[in-house]
């Protein structure tokens, strides 16, 4: 019955062939979309690439990731503009600005007058920090060759962070399932620990 079920198993060509095209599109939605869990998608998939005989699995993952992440922010930035520049506005636009606290976008601007690229980066590392920072870019006019130039080193550092901790959790078992397990819990962990440290600040 084990070995009918280990035959079942995909090889790993076929994993990969099916895995990054859809690794890819998932990723970009998700930038389009935020409400997907997109770092969860790259350390499940870097746990994968790990338990793989390719040596190049995780360094396609980790291209994979970032480019989608990359085309998902210009996709929206560029659909973000012609929502600025349109006589009547845009739905997109006004559903970013309805996910951004107006303190916090006051305070988000200000910061990127001064640290544009680094703020770029924090963004895209912080749960919740790449609306407001976006919204904000947009509001104040920069340029989609800027944003572009920012989001760059922002997208590539966002993809290394989370395809680390899905090698860590990895790297913990033999089994794949099992690394997976982690790498969500430690995904979930990392994404919820600043909005926790908010409301404990809050609290007292």
């Amino acid at each position: 019955m084990i070995s009918e079920l280990v035959g079942q198993v995909p090889t790993e060509s076929t994993q990969q062939a099916a895995g990054y095209p859809t690794l890819f599109l998932l990723v970009v939605l998700g930038s389009l979309v935020p409400v997907v869990p997109t770092g969860v998608l790259v350390s499940t998939a870097a746990v994968v690439a790990f338990h793989q005989s390719d040596p190049f699995s995780l360094l396609f993952v980790f291209a994979v990731a970032s480019c989608a992440a990359f085309l998902g922010d210009i996709a929206l930035y560029w659909l973000g503009r012609r929502g600025v520049h349109s006589k009547n506005g845009s739905r997109w636009l006004e559903a970013l600005r309805k996910r951004a606290p107006q303190a916090r976008l006051v305070q988000t601007t200000e910061k990127l007058e001064q640290h544009s690229k680094s703020v770029l980066v924090l963004s895209r590392l912080i749960p919740a920090g790449r609306i407001p920072v976006m919204l904000a870019c947009l509001l104040g006019g920069m340029p989609l060759r800027m944003f572009a130039r920012g989001d760059i080193p922002a997208c590539l550092v966002w993809a290394a962070a989370y395809q680390l901790i899905g090698i860590l959790g990895g790297s913990l078992f033999d089994e794949p399932w099992k690394g997976v397990l982690v790498a969500v819990a430690l995904t979930l962990l990392v994404s919820g620990a600043p909005a926790a440290w908010r409301r404990l600040r809050g609290a007292s």
